[in-house]
């Protein structure tokens, strides 16, 4: 009789674990469906870990009629590629005539010290700062691409190819222009609220050159994790339309 009830005590126990692992499961595959339907260009607004850069993937969130002032004076002057930006993201900026042929990469940083903010723009360099911005893009790339669990179709190419990617150096990097606005403040109490600034800094570098570091890049990350051969097969298919929406 107590044999019995141990074995029936075990086999409830063995069937909540099954439902646990399940559920956990099943909330991992909807947290990768979510993620995975953000658009390329879509916003999450975060702080890039150790900066104060921020990404905005809704620019239209800002809105130009909450813009009392900007580097050129009023919001009118805005240049295209800044106006262009807030309108429609970065995609729309890579669609005018002018960046037809370049990734474009805008860096955002927002705070209520202007000096400070000034510094960022000057200190910006396109040697170090514009690997992390490359390095999200291509890893916000892969999450796109790749299954629900990557490391058993690519094995370690993924986790080295994003370390690779953020500490490379990118020749042809240029360094296009900066720009600034000020953002009206809503009043807390009727007490004076600091005007909060917004600053940009855009990157560009033209495709071709992009294109081949980073498949050059793959192709010396598979042959450093020694992929196997059902491995290198997901990594040549995914060279082959990684530049798709990237």
């Amino acid at each position: 009789m107590k044999n019995s009830r141990l074995l029936t005590l075990r086999a409830d126990i063995f069937n909540m674990k099954k439902k646990i692992s399940g559920l956990i499961y099943l909330v991992i595959a909807i947290i990768v469906i979510l993620s995975s339907c953000r658009g390329q260009n879509e916003f999450a607004k975060f702080p890039l870990p150790n900066s104060g850069i921020l990404h905005i993937d809704e620019p239209d969130a800002i809105g130009t009629e909450n813009i009392v002032e900007t580097k050129n004076g009023s919001v009118r002057n805005l240049p295209l590629w800044l106006r262009t930006f807030l309108g429609g993201g970065i995609s729309a900026v890579e669609n005018l005539e002018e960046y037809s042929n370049k990734y474009v990469f805008i860096s955002v940083n927002e705070g209520n010290n202007f000096n400070a903010l000034t510094k960022w723009t000057e200190f910006f360099r396109t040697t170090q700062d514009f690997a992390v911005l490359v390095s999200t893009r291509i890893e916000r790339r892969f999450y796109l691409t790749t299954s629900f669990f990557p490391d058993d179709e690519y094995g370690l190419f993924f986790e080295t190819i994003i370390k690779k990617t953020n500490s490379a150096e990118y020749p042809g990097v240029v360094k296009e222009d900066t720009h600034w606005v000020r953002l009206k403040q809503e009043s807390e109490n009727g007490a004076d609220q600091p005007y909060k600034y917004l600053f940009f800094i855009m990157t560009t570098i033209e495709k071709t050159d992009m294109q081949t570091f980073i498949r050059d890049m793959m192709t010396q990350v598979s042959e450093e994790v020694n992929a196997t051969s059902s491995q290198t097969v997901a990594i040549n298919r995914l060279r082959l339309t990684f530049f798709e929406g990237f």
